[in-house]
């Protein structure tokens, strides 16, 4: 894309606001369009050089298409300088207009808040990406990767990126330079990087013969076995997908993975599932990186509904990013503890294909770091305490060795360590309730018998029961000293 390009459609005649906000359909939904595209052809509506070109760039297009304050339309003013403002009709028609909070809205129009820095923590390069340049462009952190900056461009500028400072980068970059050159010559040189990082910006925006030379030039590295495609296109411009000859060009590399962007499941739209759907069956996997965003995406409910969402158009999630402390990005950053309750709410309750790895990316270059809930609980020579994501803890002996701990006379979690137990199940568990509906319907269905004569009705003990406690028909085939052990529930009982 062009700087021209970039720089088209400065103005926008005030339209129509709808009636009503947006009606959430469960992703993919349908199709949106802001009542000032309701007329636009489809054919210029799926061109990507059309949503390009007619993309809000400006405070004063923004004005007339969405309400604001005096005293914001000054700050958000003040603003433009600072970082890009891009976004295409398509991604701009996401937002809801009668909501100011709307979280895709947050994501793309700039906001008085990106001004302040109540922490005093915001840097411009938070992750030290250009320390660790050994070429310009390139960052070599971990021993098998590296990652190119290829391109200055994206489709939509995100209020929270980490790259402001590379995005505010004007003219060049259309034609091959001495800097791409260096940065392949780079890993050419350096047979212990496997895997190559090709992001900026957005490498999807390169003119083709562009991504072409890094695509060719990468793929016939011997020594590099994966080309990673870190694009937001899938998200914010699918339509640029739409072209088959782009498709082809990323298949060509015969190693190319896809590392896309949703933040929020309206943005898995069907032109969006199109496209990822494409790549999949070109031979491209596609992952997912999510950034955690206050007011966006930081609540149980939204997630659960975006890695779903994901699941639906077979993108795996991937990473959930916590927000980097970069310039004008403070308002969106939530506690730490924000996202390990958010994954607590996922494991376990939906299918671990949908469940991301939470990461802080380090200060000081110190890379991705994960973080989630302790599920190890307590540990002893002979065994550790796991807690699942019920609440159960049990008792766990990972190697096949004579105990060295003599039981003891204990209670609670040391009963799993030095006692007799090996489970703790909460009292209100519905897996047990239903383990126990199970229990009372097989004994219920013997008792009577093939013929319902009752002829092979048995004693509670012949069936598994004792005292009317039907924890102890539950099948988990735990096993001590030859025993099988009582199970306990929190109550004691």
């Amino acid at each position: 894309m062009s700087e021209s390009e970039e720089r088209t459609g400065l103005d926008a005649a005030p339209i129509p606001q709808p009636a009503s906000g947006i009606e959430e359909d469960e992703p993919p939904g349908k199709p949106r369009r802001h009542p000032l595209w309701r007329d636009v052809p489809d054919h210029l509506w799926d061109d990507w050089r059309w949503q390009s070109q007619h993309a809000v760039r400006s405070v004063r297009q923004l004005r007339d298409l969405l309400s604001f304050t005096p005293e914001e339309l000054e700050a958000i003013g003040s603003l433009e300088a600072e970082y890009k403002l891009a976004i295409p009709p398509y991604y701009f028609s996401l937002i809801n207009p009668n909501d100011p909070a709307d979280p895709i809205r947050l994501q793309s129009v700039t906001s008085p808040l990106e001004a302040r820095n109540e922490s005093g923590y915001e840097l411009e390069d938070p992750l030290e990406e250009d320390k660790d340049a050994p070429v310009p462009g390139l960052t070599h952190r971990y021993p098998d990767r590296a990652l190119l900056v290829t391109t200055h461009v994206c489709t939509m500028y995100c209020r929270f990126c980490t790259r402001k400072r590379a995005t505010m980068v004007r003219g060049g970059w259309d034609a091959v330079s001495r800097n791409d050159e260096r940065m392949v010559e780079y890993v050419r040189d350096h047979p212990e990087i496997r895997d190559v990082i090709v992001s900026g910006g957005d490498p999807l925006t390169l003119p083709q013969t562009k991504l072409r030379f890094f695509l060719e030039s990468l793929s016939a590295i011997p020594h590099v076995d994966v080309i990673r495609i870190g694009t937001r296109v899938p998200v914010t411009l699918p339509q640029k997908l739409y072209d088959g000859s782009l498709i082809d060009l990323l298949a060509s590399a015969d190693k190319v993975w896809i590392q896309t962007h949703f933040n929020h499941p309206r943005e898995v739209t069907p032109e969006a599932a199109r496209v990822c759907k494409a790549l999949l069956r070109a031979g491209m996997p596609v992952n997912n990186h999510t950034v955690l965003l206050k007011g966006v995406n930081d609540d149980l409910a939204t997630m659960r509904s975006l890695m779903r969402a994901l699941l639906r158009i077979k993108v795996r999630p991937y990473y959930l990013f916590h927000c980097d402390p970069v310039i004008g990005a403070g308002h969106f950053r939530t506690s730490v503890w924000k996202g390990l309750e958010i994954i607590e709410g996922l494991r376990g309750h939906m299918s671990g294909l949908g469940i991301p790895t939470y990461v802080v990316d380090s200060p000081h270059g110190g890379g991705k770091i994960p973080l989630m809930p302790n599920y190890l609980v307590s540990a002893s020579d002979d065994a550790v305490v796991l807690r699942n994501f019920e609440g159960m803890l049990v008792r766990y002996q990972a190697e096949d060795k004579p105990n060295t701990v003599q039981p003891t006379k204990t209670r609670g979690v040391s009963s799993l360590l030095q006692g007799t137990k090996s489970v703790i199940i909460p009292e209100d568990s519905e897996r047990m309730a239903r383990r126990r509906l199970h229990a009372h319907t097989n004994h219920d269905e013997e008792a009577a018998g093939p013929c319902g004569n009752g002829h092979h009705q048995t004693n509670g003990h012949a069936n598994g029961h004792t005292n009317g406690h039907l924890e102890e028909v539950i099948p988990l085939g735990v096993r001590r000293n030859g025993h099988t052990e009582e199970l306990v529930s929190l109550n004691g009982h």
